[in-house]
Formats: C-alpha cells, sequence, structure tokens
C-alpha cells in the first residue's frame, strides 16, 4: 500500500524551517542605536560632601544582549562623557557602568548601575537618560 505525501504539509513545514532560521536577535548587524552620557558626582573620601559634578571622560560602558551573562560589547565615554553602541538590531539590551560604592557594603568598593532598553524598530536612534555614577 502506497501513502500519499500531503504537499500541504511539507510546503508548511518548509516555511516553518525557514522563518524560524531568520529570526534575529539582539546584537550587531542592524541599523539602530543607543547613545548617552555618564554624569559624575566627584565626592569626598567618605561620600558625604560632593567636590564637583560633571560627565566623565574615559568612563568604560558595557552592553549586553539580550539575557546574555556577559557583557557583549564595550565603550568609553569620549570628552563630553558620551557613548554610543551602533549598528544594532532590534530587541532587549542592557547598558552598565561601575560606580564607586557610596554604601560601603561592596567588598569590592563598586556597584553597577543598569539601565534596560528595547530597540523596537529599525533606525531608531535612542537616546538614554544620564546614568549617574559616583567617583
Amino acid at each position: 500500500m502506497r501513502t500519499l505525501i500531503n504537499p500541504f504539509a511539507i510546503i508548511l513545514t518548509v516555511s516553518f524551517f525557514l522563518f524560524a532560521g531568520c529570526a534575529k536577535e539582539e546584537g550587531e548587524g542592524g541599523t539602530s542605536s543607543i547613545s548617552g552620557k555618564i554624569y559624575v558626582l566627584d565626592y569626598n573620601s567618605s561620600f558625604t560632601y560632593i567636590h564637583d559634578t560633571y560627565y566623565g571622560q574615559d568612563e568604560d560602558v558595557f552592553l549586553i544582549y539580550g539575557d546574555h551573562d556577559y557583557y557583549d560589547d564595550k565603550t568609553s565615554t569620549n570628552y563630553n562623557g558620551t557613548y554610543r553602541f551602533e549598528n544594532l538590531r532590534k530587541g532587549l539590551y542592557t547598558i552598565f557602568t561601575y560606580s564607586d560604592d557610596s554604601t560601603f557594603t561592596e567588598p569590592s568598593e563598586q556597584t553597577v548601575q543598569m539601565v534596560e532598553v528595547e530597540i523596537t524598530k529599525n533606525n531608531q536612534d535612542i537616546v538614554l537618560d544620564d546614568i549617574i555614577i559616583a567617583k
């Protein structure tokens, strides 16, 4: 006895695998960007008095794609405290940088300042609010 193969089932199966394979994850290869500035509160050694405030130069800023455990990209701020990540696809991203621990509770003496953002369309240029850190 011969079994007939349903052509509709074949087309449906092939289409599923083609479209599933085309799904793009967060990361490089897109047309969008995320940018912002790092704002520094320059404290005395006991964190009781602010000496100065300014946009931080040469501060490391990290980018995590989606739900990755480690950072995927890193940049440094320029002369006026600005950072920028370009060529990103749609999806969820986490931006973070390190701040001195003003509470004296962290063994590393640093805390993480983190912002989550979602790129929802192509050619999107997201400008985040300032990330404030202590020094």
